[in-house]
């Protein structure tokens, strides 16, 4: 049964003639004669019968009737939503971040993809670097935007998003603060907060830097999974911590925060968006990366990573 022999089917019962059907169709009487008994095959009953002043329905081609109208609209739903689906205007998304400015450029594009569309449905997991390429491996995260060092170009795809750097940060009230160049002779003995733990790449560097400096490691007072026990931690002590400077600069605006300029603690970084090589993604999917990378380009046009930045 097709969809266009049962649109025909309506447009003869509305005529009550074959002739005025066909003409209304721009067919010829055959063409749409052989339409109907196709239709009347696939139901396996007559569905109109001869009257007096042209055909009328039978009891099957009446039944039929009552059910096309509502099955037609449940078609044009079909069509509407695969439309919507292939156009990424609809569509489930599950997208992974890890902690820091990579979750607010996701925050900023979720609320972007969602004024486009309201069908969008989406997912945001924040995690570490390793169980977000597990999830990724899995299929259980369509991509991610994290720092490529942990994910290799065997496995996956890395489109080059923005660079970063880590910075020192320490409380706009900090006897450092006003400083305007800090030397790791100066911050050699102040206490520091680290997030989740002191195994991240950017902690093993920075101890390696202090080590060739001939100066004692950094001595951690606070380790926390929280962004804001972090945060507000040294923001009202002497603490000091390192974070990336694009995330600092929008905590500045919730907290009395600075950067300190050490030098040598300057430590660049590359964010990506990732996802596994092979790996479909969906339209709504691909939409979310194209308004990622658009507002991380209307942000590098303000100075990404430098001072005057429009996130700053």
């Amino acid at each position: 049964m097709e969809n266009r022999d049962l649109q025909y089917f309506v447009v003869i019962a509305e005529h009550h003639n074959l002739g005025r059907a066909a003409e209304a169709l721009n067919l010829s009487a055959t063409a749409l004669s052989k339409c109907l008994r196709r239709l009347e095959k696939s139901v396996g009953a007559k569905l109109i019968q001869r009257a007096p002043k042209g055909i009328a329905l039978t009891t099957v081609g009446a039944a039929l009737l009552t059910r096309i109208g509502p099955l037609q609209g449940m078609m044009a739903d079909v069509r509407h939503e695969a439309a919507d689906l292939a156009q990424g205007h609809a569509g489930h998304i599950h997208v992974g971040a890890t902690t820091g400015a990579a979750e607010n450029f996701i925050a900023d594009a979720c609320i972007s993809l969602f004024k486009e569309s309201s069908r969008i449905t989406l997912e945001v997991t924040v995690a570490e670097a390793p169980t977000l390429g597990t999830l990724l491996y899995k299929g259980d995260v369509d991509f991610c935007v994290a720092g490529i060092q942990q994910f290799s170009q065997t496995d996956f795809v890395r489109q080059r998003l923005y660079d970063d750097q880590f910075v020192v940060f320490a409380s706009a009230n900090h006897r450092l603060a006003s400083f305007k160049q800090v030397s790791l002779v100066d911050i050699a003995s102040e206490r520091w907060t680290a997030i989740d733990n002191t195994s991240r790449p950017h902690w093993q560097i920075m101890s390696r830097v202090f080590e060739n400096s001939g100066l004692p490691p950094p001595s951690v007072a606070l380790d926390t999974n929280s962004q804001a026990v972090r945060m507000q931690t040294v923001a009202y002590s002497d603490f000091l911590g390192v974070i990336s400077r694009q995330l600092l600069r929008l905590e500045a605006h919730r907290f009395p925060l600075v950067e300190l300029p050490v030098r040598e603690l300057s430590l660049a970084r590359h964010m990506s968006i990732i996802y596994r090589k092979g790996a479909y993604l969906s339209p709504a999917a691909t939409r979310l990366i194209e308004i990622l990378k658009t507002q991380v380009k209307e942000i590098s046009d303000g100075g990404l990573g430098e001072p005057g930045s429009k996130r700053a």
